[in-house]
């Protein structure tokens, strides 16, 4: 039997699905950071776990039978992946799930930014009446959306924008033809011209503080930022630094429950947006996301 270790909750259906295939011995670690794991791991022939899981390096040295990891949804280049991949172990990811709800969401942010949605929603319950909230609020329709990074999920987010009457304009390190009605240029032109400006690249080497003094300094000052890429692209000190000098209407970034004491300052920013990153996910995106890993195990294993 394949022994495959589902090492982070994924949707129930593809854990169903899973142990449907009587090729493949499921066994479920809810808490990949638990005693039971390090046990586990050592005859599991494939691990399926969340992208923003990382496996140290003993861990994996202690995985003689390990042959395919599988990091599902949202996640980023990890070192651990790099030392997989030096034993031999393959890594996989399932990029296509994420691109419509992340898009979406992305959408959702900036729309509630425009119209101060969660201020408002906070002063109601309140029973407090705002008029700035209620009256000051902008739209999207005619504005210039830039977005940064053009793969599958700047491309869902440019139909959407698209939809809306905004016009989109996007930098990437690729040439990428679109028939979205989307216009290549050169990101610091994408920086001087748009008014919304949004982040959907994977966190490496190349992309850490991609967004810092020079970039904030050539934006628009109301411009709005949504950084969705769940990595370092931002330079906090310089973003920190950016909105003392009153630029900028806005900014959305992703905290982790370990941020709400370690980026306090920031978080409490009243131009910063935060959200969680499982914000993100979605219960359609999830099927889909556990489905993909599914389908990789089956061929990977060819059942």
């Amino acid at each position: 039997m394949i022994k495959v270790l589902v090492a982070d909750l994924i949707s129930p259906k593809a854990i169903e699905l899973l142990k449907e295939i009587p090729e493949f011995d499921v066994i479920e670690v809810a808490d990949s950071k638990s005693s039971r794991m390090m046990t586990e791991i050592r005859n599991c022939d494939a691990i399926v776990a969340a992208g923003s899981t990382i496996f140290d390096n003993k861990m994996l040295a202690a995985a003689g039978n390990l042959k395919l990891i599988i990091k599902t949804g949202l996640s980023s280049q990890d070192a651990d992946e790099e030392f997989a991949r030096a034993r031999g172990i393959e890594v996989k990811r399932t990029p296509f799930s994420t691109s419509i709800m992340v898009a979406e969401y992305t959408l959702a942010v900036m729309l509630g930014i425009c119209r101060f949605i969660g201020p408002v929603y906070k002063h109601l319950k309140e029973y407090t009446w705002n008029e700035e909230c209620f009256s000051e609020g902008i739209e999207l329709y005619g504005k210039t959306a830039g977005i940064i990074g053009f793969g599958r999920i700047g491309k869902e987010l440019a139909r959407r924008q698209r939809a809306l009457g905004m016009r989109v304009v996007y930098f990437d390190i690729l040439e990428i033809d679109s028939d979205l009605d989307a216009q290549q240029i050169n990101l610091d032109e994408l920086l001087k011209i748009s008014d919304f400006v949004s982040l959907h690249l994977p966190s490496t080497k190349e992309t850490a503080h991609m967004i810092s003094y020079p970039q904030f300094a050539a934006m628009k000052d109301d411009a709005v930022l949504v950084d969705v890429s769940l990595g370092n692209i931002v330079d906090e000190a310089a973003l920190v630094a950016t909105l003392s000098d009153q630029k900028l209407r806005a900014v959305a970034l992703d905290v982790s429950k370990k941020d709400l004491e370690l980026k306090r300052e920031l978080i409490s920013h009243p131009k910063i947006f935060p959200f969680p990153s499982l914000s993100l996910t979605t219960v359609e995106g999830e099927d889909t996301v556990g489905l993909n890993a599914v389908s990789i195990l089956k061929d990977f294993f060819n059942v």
